[in-house]
């Protein structure tokens, strides 16, 4: 089974908030001790990191579940529960995450150290002693937390290498990659024998005196004709190709692949630049294997620029020159676009949305409408009172209005039933305590 997976999916859960608690002084010598409930900790954040360590989404195929910790309850004498724990989860640099329903790009790893919020905590509730005021001495009731943010995100890796090495199948490209740094990738005389990239480190020669640094060589799998539109699996390694600062493109001048050098080069240039037009402008430099095989003015071999073969070593120090002159060329050059802008993906807006669910029913929708009835015992009449005020300054009132309720009509909120009637120019909500506190722990 292959340990290299560059797709998967991610399902962040993040931390519910703690419920605020209903709590009064209770001391000797204190008379009629007032509320002292403490407020709920807040839910862990869920975060994603591109991590160098990473090299493969391996981990998320099987286990895609990730959730950061919950926030403690509130305690009496306004002890606030603590915090949940955040939790970070690593990523291979150049994963992109995107919405795994709409596919909308979210957030690109581009660079190591990158890090994005995928799944914001719940706020955490606050205790009675937060709703105590002149006319409410001692509410018996507080407020529940809120839950973590949770989604279903869609994770693509592509390769971060400084040099993309392209062509058709079985042109020599794994045998290239193992003879100019210490990958060992596996090497047969047949086509597609690489059906997944492989990384391998070139060592620079005099790199110290020089001032040329080490760099990265990916071997992708062999391309055919018509790779833009995926064919032979086109797109999954075309895709890979996308963030190399160098593209070495490698035609077989023994032509066992049955195309001319000239052939071979002519198609990947066009099926590169048919998959990412900026494709075309990226270096590259054209090389010749399988040198060994052949005459020394070999048909075809004017269109390379080098001709080497990874088996009697002919060629590769020239070629490993000329990529590290290249590499380090694009390494100085001013940062183009050719990196995905990252989406910021913000939170839901605090609005509140009505929505129909059938004839005489009508749901509010939004972190707002769910916040404002979110306390512990709703058949407590003032705090069916402070759900009642929290609703009517969030103007549910007109909004109904505007949807067509009618007199009778029930509107769920949060998981709550409440029953809509209008008298004359006055809109109100009213519910009953009993019923709404039936509905409240029907819901836990």
């Amino acid at each position: 089974m292959s340990s290299f997976v560059d797709r998967a999916q991610l399902h962040a859960k993040a931390g519910d908030g703690g419920a605020g608690a209903v709590s009064f002084r209770r001391e000797a010598h204190v008379d009629r001790g007032g509320p002292d409930g403490g407020n709920g900790g807040r839910g862990g954040d869920v975060w994603v990191v591109a991590s160098p360590n990473q090299s493969s989404l391996l981990g998320f195929r099987d286990h895609p579940f990730r959730r950061a910790g919950d926030g403690d309850h509130g305690s009496g004498r306004r002890r606030a529960g603590a915090t949940g724990a955040d939790l970070e989860v690593p990523l291979p640099v150049g994963t992109v995450i995107a919405d795994h329903r709409t596919g909308e790009v979210l957030c690109d790893l581009a660079v190591a150290g990158d890090k994005w919020r995928a799944a914001r905590g719940g706020r955490g509730g606050r205790g009675n002693a937060a709703f105590a005021s002149n006319r409410r001495r001692a509410p018996a009731f507080a407020e529940q937390g809120e839950r973590g943010e949770e989604r279903w995100l869609a994770l693509e890796l592509k390769l971060v290498a400084d040099v993309a090495i392209v062509g058709f199948p079985n042109v020599g490209k794994s045998t290239l990659i193992s003879a100019i740094s210490a990958a060992r990738p596996k090497v047969a005389d047949y086509p597609f024998t690489t059906l997944e990239p492989h990384l391998g480190v070139v060592r620079v020669p005099d790199r110290w005196s020089t001032g040329t640094a080490d760099f990265v060589v990916a071997d992708i799998p062999g391309l055919v004709e018509g790779a833009a539109e995926g064919r032979g699996l086109g797109h999954e390694f075309l895709r890979h190709v996308e963030r190399a600062r160098v593209l070495l493109v490698l035609v077989d001048l023994a032509q066992t692949v049955g195309a001319p050098p000239q052939a071979q080069r002519s198609t990947l240039l066009e099926e590169l630049r048919r998959y990412r037009p900026e494709l075309a402008a990226r270096p590259r430099l054209v090389v010749g294997s399988k040198a060994d095989l052949v005459a020394d003015r070999a048909p075809g071999a004017e269109v390379c620029e080098l001709c080497v073969s990874a088996a009697t070593g002919a060629g590769l120090p020239a070629l490993v020159g000329r990529l590290a002159a290249m590499v380090a060329a694009a390494r100085a050059a001013p940062v183009t676009a050719t990196r995905t802008v990252p989406v910021v993906h913000r939170p839901l807006p605090d609005g509140v949305e009505v929505r129909r669910r059938g004839p005489g029913v009508l749901e509010l929708v939004g972190p707002a409408a769910e916040r404002a009835v979110a306390l512990s015992d709703l058949t407590d009449d003032q705090a069916l009172d402070v759900v009642l005020g929290r609703l009517r300054r969030l103007g549910v009132e007109r909004l109904l209005v505007r949807a067509g309720a009618r007199d009778g009509d029930e509107v769920l909120v949060g998981g709550l039933s409440f029953t809509w009637f209008k008298d004359g120019s006055e809109a109100a909500l009213a519910v009953g305590a009993e019923e709404a506190g039936r509905r409240r722990r029907g819901r836990r």
